[in-house]
């Protein structure tokens, strides 16, 4: 009998994960841990979905993932990780369903390879269970024609820098663009003193196109942690760098033709911009 029954021990711990509720307790989610940071609840279980045993790996290991939440890459990517990295404190685990992962999987990919990354084995879908009552699982899709679509950014050759722009060059890229905005480019340091980009989008003289002022705000601020290559190099030093963007929208993306560096006499000529017609 003892055989057996560790068989079968063995066999619903590979299937349950923690479930069995052995070596687990709640703790409070840090502050820290941004990317989980008011996401509904205040405590989760430890170890976690990952087999991160201790807080101190799990903020480590959760770290790097904020930087992908913030891209918008799908509207479920926070609660997918989250569920993984900060499992909600129950009587057992609720797993992410499979449709979940590869959907967050299907958006999410090619954002992380526009960055040179390509998608974790440890997140393979097939780990997850099947869509059921017991795991997580995406909107239905009866629910699915009510969410607006909003332009979104997608990986693109960084564009040309112009430093030192003429006005006729600046104006002329205006007219044959769809929006424009102002753009304040910075390095600040994360929780754990890795220096990323600190992005302020202004948008007080925005053309916008089809774009409403906070989907500019939004979908430029995306486009610079989508191609964070991009947004690498503009930042030349500690010090702000302030760039005028100018781009399109084009089958619900958000296209970056040009970047200028901003120049003293572009705010002399905001307003002749706002009023210039396209050609």
């Amino acid at each position: 009998m003892l055989p057996a029954i560790f068989v079968l021990f063995l066999a619903l711990w590979r299937v349950m994960g923690f479930d069995l509720g052995l070596s687990t307790k709640c703790v409070a989610i840090p502050k820290e841990m941004v990317m989980c940071r008011d996401i509904g609840y205040s405590e989760m279980r430890l170890p976690n979905l990952m087999g991160h045993t201790s807080m101190a790996e799990v903020l480590l290991k959760s770290a790097g993932w904020q930087h992908l939440i913030r891209t918008g890459c799908h509207p479920h990517t926070r609660t997918f990780l989250c569920s993984l990295f900060a499992p909600v404190c129950l009587d057992t685990f609720i797993h992410p369903c499979r449709s979940m992962c590869a959907a967050v999987r299907d958006s999410c990919a090619p954002v992380l390879g526009c960055q040179g990354h390509s998608w974790p084995s440890t997140l393979r879908c097939d780990r997850f269970p099947r869509d059921d009552d017991t795991c997580l699982a995406s909107l239905g899709k009866e629910y699915k024609p009510f969410l607006r679509v909003f332009p979104k950014s997608i990986c693109q050759n960084c564009p040309a820098v112009d430093e030192f722009p003429t006005r006729k060059r600046v104006l002329d890229t205006f007219s044959a663009n769809h929006f424009a905005v102002k753009v304040k480019l910075s390095r600040k340091l994360s929780i754990f003193n890795v220096q990323e980009p600190n992005i302020d989008c202004q948008v007080e003289f925005v053309k916008q196109g089809l774009l409403s002022p906070y989907e500019a705000h939004n979908a430029i601020e995306q486009w610079f942690l989508v191609n964070e290559n991009c947004t690498q190099q503009m930042i030349h030093s500690h010090h702000p760098m302030v760039y005028l963007i100018m781009g399109t929208t084009e089958q619900s993306h958000v296209l970056v033709n040009q970047v200028f560096r901003w120049q003293r006499w572009d705010s002399l000529e905001t307003r002749k911009w706002r009023h210039h017609k396209s050609v």
